[in-house]
């Protein structure tokens, strides 16, 4: 099992805005049924942390290229565009799970 998550650094003012779209986006994605549930959360603001980033994960029992055979990603359209004018920089993080069977 594995975590994913996304960085999002967002220019100043636009956190909750950005998290509203990721979330959104996130969404499409488990509706779809490419991944899990996503959480969308945030630090800075009242939070202590890096200010100005969204981070959105979800976890996958493998991971695998969005581009393979037979994979019909969602489409994002607008919400793509109007996030793309909000992000800085963007990254995407993978980490395995320990679960007891690992043990």
């Amino acid at each position: 099992m594995y975590v994913l998550r996304r960085v999002y650094k967002v220019k100043p003012g636009q956190t909750k805005n950005a998290a509203e779209l990721i979330y959104k986006i996130g969404n499409r994605y488990t509706e779809a049924g490419q991944r899990d549930q996503v959480r969308v959360y945030w630090s800075g603001y009242t939070m202590p942390g890096t200010p100005n980033t969204v981070y959105m994960e979800w976890t996958q029992e493998k991971i695998e290229s969005p581009y393979r055979e037979g994979n019909d990603s969602p489409s994002m359209g607008e919400l793509s565009t109007q996030l793309r004018e909000m992000v800085e920089e963007q990254s995407i993080e993978f980490f395995e799970m320990f679960t007891p069977e690992k043990a």
